[in-house]
């Protein structure tokens, strides 16, 4: 995008626009790419590292700039740096149409990406290529959503793909591993074995029982409170393997 300034008609490359309509009148500010959602989380704190041009606009792409008088009466000051935070904070990031259709695409891999990482063929207990689990994502019918990030639509999109694809899949198994005194033993062994899908270990000792289980991602908190509320946290539980696949 080139943006020029009436003075000195300044060229502006990399540029994120933010624009806050208050007032009945828009107040745009343009920003350096990724410094706004850096500036918003607090990573950056510096405003000259944000701004391409320290100036609050009407229209960034046109180089008009606000008059003191709307900013005053919109903002109540027109000390720059208060209004620019407040635009910064409240203000909506304008993304052209190529933009928002690269940045979805980008969404779309990553969320491919964790549900291989996640997930395993149910027959052979092995990873699908993230290929395949794209291909899956199209015919479930699968679609990102805008201004949510990968890792929050990674359950959903998995429960898409075991619902409205042909792709068999399953999350794959975390391996975990259960030590209790001998005294918790007789009341809780049946209950944590009950919850897993393998048994790999399940061995007692002069002290204390020791199992190793494959289980459900699901099972991991319900095991960890049972723990807790039966075994008054004398018992322990460990995640050895956050996706079990075969051979490993």
């Amino acid at each position: 995008m080139v943006i020029n300034q009436p003075s000195n008609q300044i060229k502006l490359t990399n540029v994120s626009v933010v624009r806050l309509k208050k007032g009945g009148k828009r107040f745009e500010i343009a920003c350096y790419k990724n410094k706004v959602q850096e500036w918003r989380s607090g990573v950056e704190t510096d405003l000259d590292d944000v701004l391409q041009i320290a100036n609050v606009f009407v229209n960034v792409s046109k180089g008009e700039v606000a008059k003191s008088q709307d900013l005053q009466k919109a903002f109540g000051t027109t000390d720059r740096d208060t209004i620019v935070k407040e635009i910064l904070q409240k203000g909506e990031v304008q993304v052209g149409e190529k933009e928002r259709e690269h940045d979805l695409s980008s969404i779309r891999r990553e969320i491919a990406t964790l549900v291989a990482e996640k997930c395993v063929d149910p027959a052979t207990q092995r990873p699908y290529p993230v290929g395949v689990i794209d291909k899956a994502m199209t015919e479930a019918g699968f679609s990102v959503r805008p201004g949510k990030n990968a890792k929050s639509q990674v359950s959903e999109c998995i429960k898409l793909l075991q619902t409205h694809s042909k792709l068999p899949i399953q999350r794959a198994r975390m391996r975990v591993r259960i030590s209790l005194p001998t005294a918790d033993v007789e009341k809780l062994r049946t209950k944590i074995l009950e919850g897993a899908d393998t048994v790999e270990k399940d061995e007692q000792g002069s002290d204390e029982w020791e199992a190793i289980l494959l289980i459900d991602p699901s099972q991991f908190r319900i095991l960890n409170d049972l723990l807790q509320k039966e075994s008054k946290g004398r018992g322990r539980l460990e995640t050895l393997t956050f996706a079990a696949t075969a051979g490993s």
